[in-house]
C-alpha cells in the first residue's frame, strides 16, 4: 500500500474533526480509523462520441479521491464522496487510477479500465444466472468494443434500464412466478447499439420447511390409493398451530392401507444439520400410525421411512420423525405423507402443517428446560458468522453450575460482531406461566450485553430478542430475560455473546448452559445495570431538595437512547442547588472488575456539572462522589465517572444524581433525563 499526506480537502477536514473535540473528550476513535477498503469507479462513458467520461469514486473509510486519468492527461482534484469527475478521452483503453485517503492520511489504491470506443458493439453474449432465491437473478454480459450495458429485466411496463459495466452484473428480484425476456443492450461511445433478449423462468420450488403459505408456490400434491389432499384454510387455528393455511387428507372409504400423497422438493434434502423432522398433525384418530416416507426423485427404491402415532384426537400435536439410523449419503428429494397406515380408508379427514427439519432422536424432542446432558438427544448446536460452538464436557464446573455438560463457544478473531449459536427446539416455548427466560452464563468479561433471540424456525421473520449484561469474570451466574408480551410460535433459541455492533470477535470463549422459563422468578432485584424497562421490578426513585424526579416513558427517544423508559427529574424553580434524585439498589455496586460507572443524560445545558454520588444506604457517611460536565444540548450522551482515583471500597447500595451541581445556584425549572446506569468498562 502507498501512504500519501494530502494537504487539499482531507486536511481541512482532518481540522475541523479535531477542532469539535474539546480537551476533555476521547479521541482514541483516531486509533480504530482503519485504510479505505472496497473502493469502486464507476465509469459512464457520453454516447455522443465525444470520449467523456463521468467517474464516480466510492469506498468505505474514505474522506478524499484523485483519480490518475491513465492516458497522461494528469490527476484529478481532490474529490469528497459524492462528487464526480470528468476527463475527455481520445478512443482507447486505458488505465484510470483511483486513490483513497483516510482521516489520517493512509490510501489504498484501484485500477479501473476505462474503455472509449465509438464503434457499434459486436459478439454480444448475455449470462442470466440464479442468485439467493427463486426469483432473483444476476444478468452479465460481454461484447466487443462495448463500453457499458443496459438491462431491461422485463417485468413492469415503461421499464428503466439498469446499467452495469464491463465486469460487472445487475441483480433483480422478481415479484412473480412466470415467464421474463430480459433484453440486455450493449453501447459504446456512439448512438450504435447492440442488444439480445433471453427468456427466462421464474419458478418458486417447494423447499424445506413446508408450511403451505405461500401464495407463489404450487404445493402440487400426487395423490394415490384413496388418498386425497389440496390446500385450505386452517379448520382449527389454536395450540401449537394458528397458520392461515394446512394440508388437508381425505382417506377416503375404502382407501388402501397405503393411501398416501406425494411432495416433490426443488432440491434434495440437506442432512448435514438436522437429520429429523417434526410435522403439526391434527387427528380425529388417537393412536393412529402417521408414516413419513422419503424417496429418491428417480429411482423409488432408495427411499426410508418411519412412523409416528397420534396421541390425542382433534387437536394439534407435533411428531417427530428420526431419520439419523437412515442411509443419508443418498439423496431424497419426495416426502411422503400417510395417515391412518395400515388400516381401510374411513373417510376420515386428517389434517397437517409445518414439515421441516428438527433435532428429534427416538421420539424425543428438545423442549425447555435445556441442560444438554441427554447423550440421547442431539441438541443440533449451530455456530455461525465466526462462532465455534459445541456441546462440551463442563471445563469450569463449580459455584452455581456442577454439571457435566454445556455449551462452548467461542467467538473467532474476526467473526462478526452478530456470530452466535443456535439451540433448536423440537416444540414452540411455552409462555402461559411466565415471559421470562434464565440461562446460566460463563464469560471472561463483565458488563458485556448477551443478545438472546427467540425465533419461529419456519418463519424468521417472527421473533424477540433482548440483551442483559454479564456482571462478572469467570464465574458462573445466571442471567434472566424477560420477553413480555411474546406473543410468537418461538422454537429456536440464539445465543450472541458481547453484541456490540461493528466490534469483531477476538478470539473469547464463553459457556452457557440450563435454558429454561424462569417460573420461580430468578430477577435478583434491582442491581446495576439499570435500564429501567423491567415491569416486574420496583424502582425506588427520591427526588429531593427541589427536585420533582419519576420514572416515566422516554419523551425524547432517539439517538443513543431509544429505550421505553427512563428518570425524568425537574429541578424545580428555586430548587436547593444540591436538589437531587436518588436511586435505591437492592444489590451493592461491584467495583472488583472495573471503577468506572456510566450513565446516559439528556440536559437542556451543556458544560453544566453532573455529580454522582455512591452512598451506603445503612451508613450515609460512607460515600463517594464525583463531577462530570454535560457536553450537548439536547441530545443523549453516555457521560463515565472514573471513582478509581477515590479508592471506592465502601458498600454502595444507593445511587445519587445531581444535575447542574454550583454552589449557591438555584433551580430554574429545567428538566432533564437519566437512564442506564452501568459499569464501564
Amino acid at each position: 500500500m502507498k501512504t500519501l499526506k494530502p494537504l487539499g480537502a482531507l486536511t481541512v477536514l482532518f481540522l475541523l474533526v479535531l477542532s469539535a473535540c474539546d480537551k476533555d473528550r476521547d479521541l482514541d476513535f483516531l486509533d480504530q480509523i482503519t485504510e479505505p477498503q472496497d473502493l469502486r469507479l464507476s465509469v459512464s462513458l457520453a454516447q455522443d462520441n465525444s470520449g467523456t467520461v463521468t467517474f464516480t469514486p466510492t469506498a468505505i473509510g474514505a474522506s478524499v479521491f484523485t483519480i490518475e486519468y491513465g492516458d497522461g492527461g494528469g490527476t484529478s482534484e481532490e474529490l469528497t464522496p459524492g462528487q464526480q469527475d470528468t476527463h475527455v478521452y481520445a478512443e482507447g483503453t486505458y488505465t484510470a487510477t483511483l486513490t483513497a485517503f483516510n482521516l489520517e492520511g493512509e490510501s489504498t489504491t484501484l485500477d479501473v479500465e476505462v474503455v472509449v470506443s465509438f464503434r457499434a458493439p459486436e459478439n454480444l453474449t448475455v449470462s442470466v444466472l440464479r442468485t439467493g432465491d427463486a426469483f432473483t437473478i444476476d444478468v452479465s454480459a460481454t461484447a466487443d468494443f462495448a463500453a457499458s450495458f443496459e438491462v431491461f429485466f422485463g417485468e413492469v411496463a415503461d421499464e428503466e434500464p439498469t446499467p452495469f459495466g464491463i465486469g460487472e452484473s445487475a441483480s433483480y428480484t422478481y415479484a412473480d412466478v412466470g415467464f421474463y425476456d430480459v433484453r440486455v443492450v450493449a453501447l459504446s461511445g456512439g448512438a450504435a447499439t447492440a442488444e439480445e433478449t433471453v427468456t427466462i423462468e421464474i419458478s418458486n420450488p417447494i423447499v424445506l420447511p413446508i408450511d403451505f403459505e405461500s401464495e407463489t408456490i404450487d404445493y402440487n400434491f400426487t395423490d394415490f390409493a384413496g388418498a386425497q389432499s389440496q390446500v385450505i384454510d386452517n379448520p382449527d387455528p389454536s395450540g401449537i398451530n394458528t397458520s392461515a393455511k394446512v394440508a388437508e387428507f381425505l382417506k377416503e372409504d375404502g382407501a388402501d392401507i397405503f393411501a398416501g400423497t406425494i411432495l416433490q422438493l426443488g432440491d434434495p434434502i440437506d442432512f448435514s444439520t438436522f437429520q429429523s423432522f417434526t410435522i403439526d398433525v391434527w387427528s380425529p384418530l388417537a393412536g393412529s400410525t402417521v408414516k413419513l416416507k422419503l424417496e429418491n426423485a428417480d429411482d423409488p427404491a432408495i427411499a426410508t421411512e418411519i412412523d409416528a402415532v397420534t396421541t390425542t384426537t382433534n387437536e394439534w400435536e407435533q411428531l417427530g420423525f428420526d431419520f439419523s439410523e437412515a442411509d443419508l449419503t443418498q439423496e431424497y428429494s419426495k416426502v411422503i405423507v400417510f395417515f391412518d397406515f395400515g388400516n381401510t380408508g374411513a373417510g376420515d379427514i386428517f389434517y397437517y402443517d409445518n414439515i421441516e427439519q428438527a433435532n428429534v432422536t427416538t421420539g424425543a424432542v428438545v423442549t425447555l428446560p435445556v441442560d444438554f446432558e441427554d447423550d440421547s438427544l442431539d441438541y443440533g448446536i449451530v455456530g455461525f458468522e465466526g462462532a465455534e460452538s459445541a456441546r462440551e464436557a463442563n471445563p469450569v464446573p463449580g459455584g452455581i453450575n456442577t454439571s457435566a455438560n454445556v455449551v462452548r463457544t467461542t467467538k473467532t478473531v474476526g467473526a462478526q460482531f452478530f456470530a452466535g449459536t443456535i439451540v433448536q427446539l423440537g416444540a414452540p416455548i411455552d409462555f402461559s406461566e411466565t415471559t421470562s427466560i434464565r440461562m446460566k452464563s460463563y464469560s471472561p468479561k463483565a458488563g458485556i450485553p448477551v443478545r438472546m433471540k427467540l425465533e419461529n424456525s419456519a418463519d424468521t421473520s417472527e421473533f424477540v430478542e433482548l440483551d442483559v449484561n454479564t456482571t462478572v469474570i469467570d464465574t458462573w451466574e445466571t442471567l434472566v430475560w424477560n420477553f413480555t408480551g411474546a406473543t410468537g410460535t418461538y422454537d429456536r433459541v440464539i445465543i450472541f455473546y458481547e453484541f456490540i455492533v461493528d466490534l469483531p470477535g477476538d478470539g473469547s470463549t464463553y459457556y452457557f448452559d440450563d435454558i429454561e422459563l424462569d417460573l420461580a422468578g430468578g430477577d435478583p432485584g434491582v442491581e446495576l445495570p439499570v435500564d429501567f424497562e423491567d415491569p416486574d421490578l420496583t424502582y425506588t426513585i427520591v427526588g429531593f431538595e427541589g427536585a420533582d424526579s419519576a420514572v416515566e416513558a422516554n419523551a425524547v427517544p432517539g439517538g443513543i437512547n431509544t429505550s421505553a423508559t427512563v428518570v425524568r427529574t425537574i429541578k424545580t424553580v428555586g430548587a436547593q442547588f444540591f436538589a437531587g434524585t436518588i436511586v435505591e439498589l437492592d444489590t451493592p455496586v461491584d467495583f472488583s472488575a472495573t471503577q468506572m460507572i456510566s450513565i446516559n443524560t439528556y440536559s437542556p445545558k451543556a458544560g453544566i456539572p453532573v455529580r454522582l454520588k455512591l452512598e451506603n444506604s445503612a451508613d450515609p457517611g460512607e460515600f463517594v462522589e464525583l463531577d462530570v460536565n454535560t457536553n450537548v444540548i439536547d441530545t443523549w450522551e453516555t457521560l463515565t465517572w472514573d471513582f478509581a482515583p477515590l479508592s471506592p471500597t465502601g458498600t454502595y447500595d444507593r445511587v445519587i444524581i445531581f444535575f447542574e451541581f454550583v454552589v449557591d445556584l438555584p433551580g430554574d425549572g429545567s428538566t432533564y433525563y437519566f437512564d442506564d446506569i452501568q459499569l464501564a468498562f
